[in-house]
């Protein structure tokens, strides 16, 4: 709210707390250390962030997982190169060359062709290319329009053609999503892909495969890390657990505290109701309140239902607030797709607030406050 009325900071913003941010991103990489486990870090929920991409790899962890190959883009552009790249979506051909130029540990694939196209280039680069494969068995949970995968049971033909290409090696095993918040039982647990993806293991080592990465990401979090290790998984990557938005977490109680608030302020009016500034809602998000600060004074207020098929202009206030007033709102988000600023903030717990970094919903510095 301070920064909101000096001026630095503008409605449709979210802001990130950088101290509790590292926070948690340290208690989560002390515990999986101590349980093996390896970390690549997603962005995609946090607007891919360079800034905050690089404070994550000085902390240790593996580097970071591009959800497609723009976020590999635009983390390149800032000096960083993605670790895990093809999951969930593809490389298109004309940027396989590039994208192996930065050197990722592993590149998930889930076609022939696709494999087959890797290998190609990396034959003329001279170099070896480590992989996953994704398999999945009939009744998986897959999202609509990421449904995706080799069928568990072509696992043997399908392992045998790819060892017949050249430059390329198979190391793991990956699948999405393995675990979920079943709010019902009040805790995070395994889904059907799990069992698809230790099957997938055995598959490989049946077929003479050095098994080096099992990766089963969602939901990667302190919860879930000894989850992890339990099913004899390798590798995690934590998202929305950095910014402590995991759907587990509503009520607060996770281990990992919230480091992220969207920021809006009263427009207008219209019949009785406000308007505040839109553009970062997030459909699946779950928004349902806001708080408003009007002549000095915190009121708690109602976000009225959001029509999907609109866009999201302004979002509409149950109650008639004065214009101009900041509102405060706290959600589970994907920054990524929304049309936001992102404002970095460190010394929110001292009562010192500082900007350090003020960026598009896309990883674009947008210079300063």
């Amino acid at each position: 709210i301070q920064l909101h009325q000096q001026g630095d900071i503008l409605p449709d913003t979210y802001v990130i707390d950088v101290d509790q941010f590292k926070k948690n991103a340290q208690m989560i990489k002390v515990l999986a250390d101590s349980y093996n486990i390896k970390l690549y870090a997603m962005t995609k929920q946090f607007g891919r962030n360079p800034m905050l991409a690089k404070m994550l790899i000085s902390m240790g962890y593996e580097g970071i997982v591009a959800v497609d190959y723009k976020e590999a883009r635009t983390l390149k552009m800032h000096g960083i190169n993605s670790s895990h790249l093809g999951h969930l979506v593809q490389i298109p051909q004309q940027l396989i060359a590039k994208s192996l130029d930065c050197k990722p540990q592993v590149i998930t694939v889930y076609s022939l062709e696709k494999t087959l196209e890797i290998s190609n280039v990396a034959s003329k680069k001279n170099i070896i290319q480590d992989i996953l494969l994704k398999f999945y068995q009939k009744d998986d949970l897959l999202y609509m329009n990421q449904e995706s995968g080799f069928p568990l049971e072509e696992a043997d033909s399908v392992i045998a053609t790819i060892k017949n290409m050249p430059n390329i090696r198979i190391v793991g095993v990956t699948h999405f999503p393995c675990f979920l918040y079943d709010k019902e039982q009040g805790k995070t647990i395994e889904t059907k892909n799990l069992i698809s993806l230790g099957k997938a293991k055995k598959s490989l080592e049946v077929n003479g495969i050095n098994v080096q990465q099992v990766n089963a990401p969602s939901s990667t979090c302190v919860e879930t890390i000894p989850l992890l290790a339990k099913f004899n998984c390798t590798h995690g990557e934590p998202g929305h657990a950095l910014t402590g938005t995991q759907p587990a977490n509503e009520d607060g109680q996770c281990a990992e505290k919230i480091a992220i608030l969207y920021l809006s302020e009263v427009s207008h009016h219209h019949q009785g109701r406000s308007y505040c500034y839109g553009g970062g809602y997030y459909r699946r998000g779950f928004l349902n309140n806001a708080l408003i600060q009007q002549q000095g004074k915190k009121e708690h207020c109602q976000i009225l239902a959001q029509d999907t098929s609109s866009i999201d202009y302004y979002l509409q206030l149950n109650g008639q607030y004065d214009i101009s007033s900041p509102v405060i709102m706290c959600f589970r988000t994907q920054i990524f797709v929304t049309r936001s600023d992102v404002v970095l903030v460190e010394g929110i717990s001292n009562g010192c607030a500082r900007i350090i970094g003020l960026f598009d919903s896309l990883g674009n510095h947008i210079g300063d406050k």
